[in-house]
């Protein structure tokens, strides 16, 4: 059986063409999750077609990225395919792990993947601190207003389960505000 899976990072991202193109590719079941592929935790859909793959089995992406972004995680999943007698290909590059071209091609791609994702994260750190530097970033802005916490506390004298409960916020937020 061919399953397809495709991902994307964001809810605000568009799956269509990869699941167009898995259809188009022959799979019969294609399953999909808007999650980071940075890690494999929080992909119960990817972990549902890990535990269903059965012998000859074939798991088909468009592209390998859309399955790992780490070295590790993507040779652990080839692990687990090869070890239920299944195996990987994807769309748009030459991988097809039932041959040694595949696995090696894989192996490369997958180096590849986890080094832009490196990259990325490096240089949104550097942003970071240059905003700091400039006085640009200043962080998430609060959620909580304090100065309505006091006036709730000192004008309308209510304590801190009631201010909690009025304003949506934690107990222990509103005693982090008013410094008890």
């Amino acid at each position: 059986m061919k399953i397809g899976y495709a991902r994307v990072s964001t809810t605000d991202q568009d799956l269509t063409v990869q699941l167009e193109a898995l259809k188009a590719a022959g799979c019969e079941v294609v399953r999909s999750e808007k999650v980071s592929g940075t890690s494999r935790e929080g992909r119960s859909v990817l972990e549902g077609i890990l535990d269903f793959i059965h012998e000859g089995d074939e798991l088909i992406v468009t592209r390998v990225d859309r399955l790992a972004r780490s070295i590790g995680d993507l040779q652990d999943i080839v692990r687990m395919l090869r070890a239920r007698g299944g195996s990987l290909r994807a769309t748009e590059q030459p991988i097809d792990t039932s041959t040694a071209a595949g696995k090696a091609f894989l192996d490369m791609l997958g180096v590849f993947a986890e080094f832009e994702t490196n990259l990325r994260r490096e240089r949104q750190l550097e942003g970071i601190a240059k905003a700091k530097a400039a006085g640009v970033y200043k962080g998430r802005k609060p959620e909580i207003d304090a100065d309505e916490v006091r006036r709730l506390r000192d004008v309308e004298g209510l304590g801190a389960t009631d201010i909690a409960k009025r304003l949506g916020i934690g107990r222990a937020s509103v005693y982090r505000v008013l410094g008890q």
